[in-house]
């Protein structure tokens, strides 16, 4: 089965005696030339802007911002990219690209898990004035899959005639995966290609105030000068006057609303971790097409370092998708073990239990309404 991404849906509609779907049943294909195809923002963020953005009047920073965000996109409409696709085979027999306009050609947005840096990322590449097959937007995951997929010379040569490219969750903790972008996006810049970068600050380091700029700036070594980082201050909005991650639902009440769910999938939480060991990460978006809620059985602890990314990348696309998370089981605030959370992974595992909280909030309504 290949991937399309999902068409907007309505909520999930009653039937009753369905089949649930299963997530573990399916082993997605997604070929490699509809990965740039599909690098535009989620649905989530498909009716995202600057205008629909509401600052935080306690954190000026967020005001602060958006101006400047609407006065790079604007720019961008100033100094159309150098024409890229133009070129020939890998870029050569062509004249020589024209040298990039000076200043910052990026923006760095530094800041908590969510404080709305994602929302603001989307915005701009909506309001950048350019056709959409000219702009890519993607996590820093897809950027690395794309490469895998496509080989470096042939990315670079597919996104030179790009004006923005927009890199949601810039991952730090991989040097391997971090040279590579790196160096992807020093020959992006050659070409004129604007930038834009979000990451998340560690939650251990919070008080540290510039923490992941610093790192940031200091990985990508010579991109450093093409980078204005803005600072972004605010308490994650998923929890703004919410209660923490809601408590699981039993076993029988999951299984009914994903039987009495038009579009719902159903799994055993400790099945779907080993399937998901069995299909690459670039294709858990398209893991879940067509599907209109997810819910879980038996959620528990995962139960190592590696089973617990994945699970990170999958919550990932399910909260791009907005697919609501029924469950039975532990919260979903108890997945991740006290080592993990203060590891060097903790800033995924933190966004992971955000995400999945806001999700499982989300699918109270699969409940209630029966």
């Amino acid at each position: 089965m290949s991937s399309s991404s999902p068409a907007p849906r309505s909520a999930p509609s009653p039937i009753t005696g369905a089949t649930p779907l299963s997530l573990c049943a399916r082993e997605p294909h997604v070929p490699a030339d509809r990965l740039v195809a599909e690098m535009v923002p989620p649905p989530r963020f498909d009716s995202v802007r600057f205008g629909t953005y509401i600052p935080d009047p306690n954190q000026p920073s967020q005001s602060e911002a958006v101006g400047v965000l609407e006065g790079f996109a604007a720019g961008l409409g100033e100094a159309p990219g150098n024409g890229g696709a133009r070129r020939g085979f890998l870029g050569f027999g062509r004249n020589k690209a024209p040298k990039p306009p000076a200043g910052p050609r990026g923006v760095y947005l530094d800041g908590g898990y969510g404080v709305g840096k994602t929302h603001l990322l989307a915005s701009l590449w909506h309001a950048t004035p350019a056709d959409p097959s000219r702009k890519a937007f993607g996590t820093f995951v897809e950027l690395t899959n794309l490469v895998g997929a496509l080989g470096f010379q042939q990315t670079v040569q597919t996104l030179s005639g790009h004006r923005l490219l927009c890199i949601d969750e810039f991952e730090l903790d991989d040097p391997g995966d971090t040279v590579l972008v790196s160096t992807l996006l020093g020959r992006l810049v050659e070409a004129g290609v604007a930038l834009a970068a979000t990451s998340n600050t560690l939650p251990g380091k919070l008080g540290e105030g510039r923490f992941a700029a610093a790192d940031f700036l200091r990985e990508i070594q010579g991109l450093s000068a093409h980078f204005r980082a803005l600072r972004i201050d605010g308490e994650d909005y998923r929890h703004r006057g919410l209660p923490e991650a809601p408590a699981p639902y039993s076993d029988e009440q999951v299984t009914r609303a994903a039987e009495e769910t038009d579009g719902a999938s159903l799994d055993a939480f400790p099945a779907l971790l080993d399937h998901l060991a069995r299909v690459h990460p670039s294709r858990y978006g398209a893991l879940t097409d067509g599907v209109s809620a997810v819910c879980l059985t038996g959620v528990r602890p995962v139960p190592d370092q590696s089973t617990a990314l994945r699970l990170v990348v999958l919550a990932d696309r399910l909260y791009d998708r907005e697919l609501p998370v029924l469950a039975s089981g532990l919260p979903f605030d108890k997945l991740f073990s006290e080592e993990m959370l203060r590891g060097g992974y903790r800033k995924k595992y933190f966004r992971a239990i955000s995400r999945l909280t806001a999700l499982a909030r989300d699918a109270a309504r699969l409940v209630e309404a029966r």
